[in-house]
């Protein structure tokens, strides 16, 4: 058994993904062009924005999102204090302070309570992160970020598909950022992201960034400072067919964790994720939470069952920012969330015989 198996995917899309590959290889178009041009209009659609823009990862969607919104030294940045090390990388990598705020114990994504108390004359935006693919709470981060004149960029990498108020994650601020990373729950076969806004400004700005500060039709002549951010034919033209599957994919995500929360229920102190509700979730992750987390990995893993903890140490806690002099006790949540996370495998393909073995061994450690 294997936490993610990618080999089954494929399989299933097999005769798609090779004839998309054939297309690119026979074009001999391989970095940017028609086939990357179709899916940013055939993810905008999907998604129900204006612009979509290709990249080369997440993190650089990160990157050129906030270098369009002009932010960089002196500004700050309210990020969450647990997420993958890159939402805040990105931040210091446009010279800005990623500033870190706690987490809201049931959802683990940004507590709305703390924003307020992080802001100040140098805060530029908020950086809500769609955690594990459930939506954050985007109507009451939006609301503050009005209040004070800030800008959202929604970190969606783990969530394409989820949605908030009837809206899709990454629509709802001035700019949504998502990773194609091939474990996502739409991934392409090597590195690659994109960005999603309505905003032609930024669309116009990121797309002149991505590819070292020109335009495609005069591109000896850089404009600005730029890098190389662009997506290749192969990723875009796998994404493409990936897309069209994308609701099947998340709804078989969200159908095997209802599955898990049904069998495990009142399993030890295991404390499940909640399903549906406003702050929906496709469950990029299945993660539950338990005091006993690490002697329960270890008994998983005995017996032949995989597991992952995202993420094992809190943002201000890693030794990247210690610079900022954050220390241990800063963010409470944030500190027991990453003591007690456990993520069991949730992929669309997983067999339900799998699953029931990943089910009887959890129960089977409290009954030992």
């Amino acid at each position: 058994m294997q936490f993610f198996d990618l080999k089954k995917q494929h399989q299933n899309l097999k005769l798609e993904i090779d004839a998309a590959i054939s297309r690119v290889l026979e074009s001999g178009v391989f970095i940017g062009g028609p086939e990357v041009e179709d899916f940013e209009k055939e993810a905008a659609d999907f998604f129900g924005v204006k612009h979509a823009i290709g990249l080369n990862s997440g993190t650089d969607a990160l990157v050129l999102s906030l270098r369009a919104l002009g932010i960089g030294a002196g500004d700050e940045v309210i990020v969450p204090a647990l997420t993958y090390f890159a939402t805040a990388e990105a931040v210091a990598a446009v010279g800005a302070t990623p500033v870190f705020c706690d987490i809201d114990s049931a959802t683990l994504n940004i507590d709305t309570k703390e924003i307020e108390r992080k802001i100040n004359s140098k805060t530029k935006a908020i950086i809500p992160v769609h955690f594990y693919g459930r939506a954050a709470d985007m109507a009451a981060i939006v609301k503050i970020a009005k209040g004070y004149d800030l800008f959202v960029v929604e970190d969606a990498a783990q969530a394409a598909g989820a949605q908030c108020g009837g809206k899709f994650c990454g629509t709802i601020g001035d700019v949504g950022c998502f990773s194609l990373f091939p474990t996502k729950n739409l991934g392409a076969f090597g590195d690659g992201g994109f960005v999603l806004t309505d905003r032609v400004d930024l669309a116009q700005r990121i797309r002149l960034l991505r590819a070292h500060g020109a335009k495609p039709e005069d591109k000896y002549n850089h404009l600005v400072l730029g890098m190389n951010s662009r997506l290749d034919a192969i990723q875009a033209a796998t994404v493409r067919v990936k897309l069209r599957h994308l609701d099947e994919f998340n709804q078989k995500r969200i159908a095997n964790a209802a599955r898990y929360n049904k069998n495990l229920e009142g399993a030890g102190d295991i404390v499940l994720p909640g399903i549906g509700g406003d702050l929906s979730c496709i469950f990029h992750q299945y993660t539950i939470r338990t005091g006993r987390r690490d002697e329960l990995a270890k008994f998983l893993k005995e017996n032949r069952i995989p597991t992952m903890v995202y993420y094992p140490v809190a943002l201000h806690l890693q030794p990247g920012f210690a610079y900022l002099g954050y220390k241990i006790g800063d963010f409470p949540e944030a500190e027991r969330a990453v003591r007690e996370i456990l993520s069991l495998p949730i992929y669309p393909e997983l067999l339900l015989s799998d699953q029931d073995e990943i089910v009887r061994a959890v129960r089977g450690f409290w009954n030992k």
